[in-house]
């Protein structure tokens, strides 16, 4: 992201029409689309994505509802006295008086809770836990100026505001609260346990290590002169709008198909520009949801969720991802530097986008159990 490859100081409307030569994907992928869906490896390294009608994609229900669920939309501080959205999910069968164990949710990185986040806390909810979705700063109804700003500690920050909520809910069993990171606030999450023991058992699904995501790509596929170029398109950016010039966006999700876009990006297409997933959260437009700014994505780059991972250790640790995900390395990561307690659940014929939002493949029991065994 710099002035001298297509993607330095693109407008969005440069982003609907990528460039498809395999130097400027990759560029512009590892200048932190990661989660977002611009993020590839050198070609034959991952599975292609399932072709499918955009939007048209067995078992998907992103916007699922249940009757046996209360949801209501809440608002607290976080550390920073900045107002973090939430959706908060009760059981209905919740008796007065009683006290439930929680679990904290937060949703893919650009994207907002409504998009997966809502989704999985509406399943544990059914399964008898009382779930918060979160909206990460900077994105959906959480403050945050400039929007989409990538701002690794706080992300962290609002998993453990989350539980500083939770904690002071009537209804929640405050020494038994569990967190769950989809996608790139699967990093998060780990940020986040490694300093708040609150946090007595953490999961994630098709996680992103969105550090590794940015310095090094899929399968260390960018070249440390490729990082600098990024780092140096973003550096320059700075100037640009500290002189009062427009907001750069970067990375995110193509808002058009072509013969040649790439799997993945169809892949994360299918999700975020279908009516399978499409939302535009407050704050944002068609064209700037799950891009982030330019300037800030470099703050990636000086993120580490994995150093000291085996410190959460005694607190169990549940890493889910598909067997056909192109993200299924930094799941294994983690699993290999993590202490004991720990499990890595790989889900049969799943990709990445599949666990967001296929009711049919997320494995939804698994996780009610793993945290109804170490949430008491």
């Amino acid at each position: 992201m710099h002035t001298t490859h297509p993607f330095a100081t693109e407008d969005l409307h440069h982003l609907d029409h990528p460039a498809q030569d395999r130097r400027s994907f990759l560029l512009r992928a590892s200048a932190g689309a990661a989660a977002l869906g611009g993020l590839t490896a050198a070609p034959g390294t991952v599975a292609a994505a399932p072709q499918a009608t955009p939007g048209k994609v067995a078992g998907a229900d992103n916007f699922y509802r249940s009757d046996k669920v209360i949801a209501r939309k809440v608002t607290f501080k976080n550390q920073y006295r900045m107002n973090v959205g939430g959706s908060l999910f009760v059981p209905k069968d919740l008796e007065r008086g009683s006290k439930r164990p929680a679990v904290v949710v937060g949703h893919p990185m650009g994207a907002v809770k409504e998009q997966s986040a809502n989704l999985y806390a509406t399943k544990m909810a059914e399964q008898g836990f009382i779930a918060l979705s979160v909206d990460l700063p900077f994105w959906g109804e959480s403050d945050g100026q400039p929007r989409n700003a990538v701002a690794p500690d706080l992300y962290a920050e609002a998993f453990s505001a989350g539980v500083d909520f939770l904690r002071a809910q009537a209804a929640v069993d405050r020494e038994q609260i569990g967190a769950l990171g989809i996608c790139g606030s699967g990093s998060f999450v780990i940020s986040a346990a490694k300093i708040d023991p609150r946090m007595k058992a953490i999961a994630t699904v098709s996680m992103y290590d969105m550090g590794a995501a940015n310095r090094n790509a899929l399968n260390h596929s960018q070249t440390l002169a490729q990082r600098q170029q990024i780092i140096a398109a973003a550096a320059l950016q700075r100037d640009v709008e500290f002189a009062g010039g427009a907001t750069q966006y970067t990375g995110g999700t193509v808002h058009q198909l072509t013969a040649d876009t790439h799997p993945i990006q169809r892949e994360f297409y299918d999700f975020y520009r279908t009516p399978r997933g499409e939302v535009t959260p407050r704050g944002a437009t068609r064209r700037t949801t799950t891009h982030p700014t330019l300037t800030s994505n470099v703050k990636f780059m000086n993120f580490y969720p994995f150093n000291d991972i085996e410190t959460i250790s005694p607190r169990p640790m549940l890493f889910i991802t598909g067997d056909q995900a192109h993200s299924k390395e930094f799941s294994e990561e983690a699993f290999k530097l993590a202490a004991e307690p720990k499990e890595l659940h790989i889900v049969p014929g799943a990709g990445h986008v599949d666990l967001y939002d296929r009711v049919n493949l997320i494995p939804f029991d698994k996780l009610a159990s793993f945290f109804r065994k170490h949430l008491a």
